[in-house]
């Protein structure tokens, strides 16, 4: 579309169209075929090209509104906005940074807790929060591929969409005093995810994620319902589980989430070898036995910045 239909202002536009029912449709240039109202019309600026009267031509009468750089140019119905983004490269604390949430990314494919690009990592730096993007594989990302947002979502830096877990990291950093989190689907998690509410505690590492380890309820990924349940399942806890889906572990930095996810993951590992012996059940620590390995924990190789309670 190449009218704004409220100022006169001739410009070129990227528009996503959302059927009442179906999935988004992005036109750049031209005109979409379907209006309101059948359907939303969302309009991001992306350069402006001329200025002056554009008479006789028709303007989109949905709700304007930024787009945000979703999978394969989706639109969402609650966006707001992380298609803008500000001028400026990436300083070179984030591109420094970048390099190690790379590195993290890859280590929990080559750890055996992610399989394609089935996971996400993110970091926070003050209000930004530079996280992997969707859809591409850990090991072609490299230095131009810095993909960063604030914490309302809007786009700082990058090219590629981020990750389609955004709103699920976005939440825990404005409910926690995470730096770092990591999400897998590691196998031996996301079995266990399937079969309880709470993660049996079946070593005294429980301790070290602040507890019994809870399994959040089943939500769709990427929806606002995962978000809130991964919220709630994280309150004291340095990681979770997702019901049918895998991980989420809270760090001071990079290296301590990766190294909970490690630790859950192994953690499970353990529950299911023990339960899978025929008559026997396995034993499990009390709430006092747990309390006296936190007691000990405390200092003890824990980062002095540790946002787990």
């Amino acid at each position: 579309m190449n009218w704004d239909g409220r100022s006169g202002v001739s410009v070129r536009r990227r528009v996503c169209l959302r059927l009442a029912d179906g999935p988004y449709l992005e036109v750049t240039g031209g005109f979409p075929v379907v209006h309101p109202p059948f359907g939303e019309i969302l309009v991001t600026p992306v350069r402006s090209t001329e200025r002056g009267a554009a008479k006789g031509r028709p303007g989109g009468t949905g709700p304007v509104r930024p787009t945000r750089g979703f999978p394969n140019g989706g639109c969402p119905e609650d966006d707001e906005g992380a298609n803008r983004r500000a001028a400026g490269a990436p300083s070179e604390e984030h591109r420094a940074a970048w390099s190690h949430l790379v590195a993290t990314a890859r280590r929990t494919v080559a750890d055996g807790l992610v399989v394609g690009t089935s996971g996400n990592v993110s970091l926070r730096l003050a209000d930004t929060v530079l996280v992997t993007p969707s859809g591409v594989p850990y090991d072609r990302l490299g230095p131009d591929d810095l993909c960063a947002v604030d914490l309302d979502g809007t786009r700082l830096s990058g090219e590629a969409p981020p990750t389609s877990e955004l709103p699920l990291h976005l939440a825990v950093y404005r409910a926690t005093d995470a730096r770092a989190i990591v999400h897998t689907h590691a196998v031996h998690a996301t079995a266990v995810s399937t079969l309880v509410t709470e993660l049996p505690p079946i070593h005294y590492q429980t301790a070290a994620l602040g507890g019994p380890v809870r399994v959040a309820p089943y939500a769709c990924f990427g929806s606002p319902e995962l978000a809130r349940a991964t919220v709630a399942a994280l309150r004291d806890r340095a990681a979770c589980l997702l019901a049918n889906h895998g991980t989420v572990a809270l760090g001071a930095d990079l290296d301590q989430a990766l190294e909970r996810t490690a630790q859950l993951e192994w953690m499970c590992r353990v529950w299911l070898a023990a339960r899978s012996v025929p008559g026997l059940t396995p034993g499990v620590l009390g709430s006092a036995e747990l309390a006296e390995a936190a007691e000990r924990f405390r200092g003890y190789g824990r980062h002095p910045d540790d946002p787990a309670r």
